[in-house]
């Protein structure tokens, strides 16, 4: 059976939580393919609002398989931590499991973040100083430890000495910081490994069994597109692919796994952290929209930037994740607005380009066009027709541009707070 995968279509927070938390409901097994614990997705458990980062949003079903693949970053201490805060309110965490392959952070990982962020100074990307960037490095310098080596406590230990003694070379000599102590690091991390060694895993024969079991799965990613380590807003972005053909490399399945290509977009756009953003709002608009849209980060709690929907660079991201279902959330935040804007191209030079450039430069502007709004709460609305006219027509335009159907409207932040535009299609993917 043909899986889905859901990501985020611009520069994060645009509510996968929820939509994924809808998507769960009738899978069998949902799957974590990239990242760590520096992004945050939003569920409603035990009508409380519960903020998860490592663990699939699938755990608030008992029948859903949760799985963390090899294409993720796992902070132990991070993960037994919320862990223990769902089993606080009851939640069953024994179908949680987590790859063998999959690279652990270690407290130097979260130092080095700090340490070249405060170097970094006005330049620097605005990371989460969770870790995960050294994480990946050493991943890709092939030195990274695996939670594979918590199964084999000698290897374990060489592993966590060669790189404590390589990162004090770092610590002492470059950024003239105190050493680490070996002992306390590798005691801690024993702890860790016995308390979590039973759910570690070979999750790449899992998910290949699954499939052929005929097992209905979600792949769930983390961050967004324009986030991701190739085809984002480089250098500020994120260290590993959040597209939808991460999946592929970060859960270890070939391309025809996937059937549905579930993007998720909101009707604005927001940005945490420093790096081009086209359409930002630099005014009383801006703030508005932060402060109805509640856009404050799940993870760091900065405000975000908000800025005007921006369907050039959504057109790119559909494109390159393939996108067959689009989903549009946050509709409602816009409704006190007498006017609506959207970015369908780019001034640069005096030139006006129609397409999302590989780099863009500070001195880029939005080419826009104009909507009045509808100026109605919308919150309430459940079917399409009902929409006033001016929210209707802004939709239609968003689908004519990029020659996409959108799915589902979110209008609201409750599980219920939705239009389901094409219900066919609906039908299919969520039954």
């Amino acid at each position: 059976m043909p899986s889905n995968v859901i990501v985020g279509l611009q520069w994060g927070d645009e509510g996968k939580g929820k939509i994924t938390d809808l998507l769960s409901k009738n899978s069998d097994y949902v799957i974590r393919y990239q990242g760590g614990n520096n992004s945050g997705h939003s569920v409603h458990i035990k009508e409380r609002r519960f903020i998860l980062h490592l663990i699939p949003s699938g755990v608030i079903y008992s029948h859903v398989k949760c799985l963390i693949g090899p294409g993720v970053v796992v902070d132990p201490k991070f993960f037994i931590k919320e862990i223990k805060n769902l089993e606080l309110i009851k939640v069953n965490t024994s179908n949680i499991f987590l790859s063998k392959r999959a690279h652990i952070t270690m407290p130097y990982h979260r130092l080095l973040d700090r340490y070249k962020e405060k170097i970094l100074g006005n330049q620097s990307i605005g990371t989460t100083h969770r870790g995960i960037g050294p994480t990946y490095e050493d991943k890709i310098a092939r030195m990274g430890i695996r939670l594979l080596d918590f199964l084999n406590l000698e290897n374990f230990y060489k592993k966590l000495k060669y790189n404590i003694n390589l990162k004090n070379e770092l610590f002492t000599k470059v950024y003239k910081m105190k050493p680490l102590e070996f002992k306390s690091i590798y005691e801690e991390y024993v702890e860790y490994a016995k308390i979590i060694s039973n759910r570690i895993i070979d999750v790449v024969y899992e998910i290949h069994k699954a499939f052929h079991n005929k097992k209905k799965i979600l792949f769930e990613g983390a961050q967004a597109m324009l986030l991701d380590i190739n085809y984002g807003t480089y250098p500020y972005v994120t260290t590993s692919s959040t597209s939808t053909g991460g999946a592929c490399i970060g859960a270890g399945i070939p391309p025809n796994f996937l059937e549905n290509f579930i993007g998720v977009a909101k009707a604005y756009c927001t940005r945490v952290g420093h790096g081009p953003f086209p359409t930002e709002i630099k005014n009383d608009i801006g703030d508005i929209i932060r402060e109805k849209g509640n856009e404050y980060g799940a993870t760091t709690k900065r405000p975000r930037r908000c800025g005007w929907l921006d369907l050039t660079a959504l057109k790119y991201s559909c494109m390159i994740n393939g996108i067959n279902c689009l989903i549009i959330t946050k509709l409602d935040v816009l409704s006190e607005l007498k006017l609506i804007k959207v970015c369908v191209g780019y001034k640069y030079n005096g030139k006006v380009i129609k397409y999302f450039p590989a780099n863009i430069e500070k001195e880029i502007q939005s080419v826009y066009i104009d909507f009045p709004g509808w100026r109605k709460n919308i919150s309430h609305i459940r079917k399409y027709e009902y929409l006033p006219i001016n929210c209707k027509n802004y939709i239609k335009f968003i689908e004519n541009y990029l020659n996409l159907e959108i799915l589902l409207i979110s209008v609201g932040s409750e599980r219920n707070h939705n239009i389901i535009k094409n219900k066919h299609l609906f039908s299919k993917i969520f039954s």
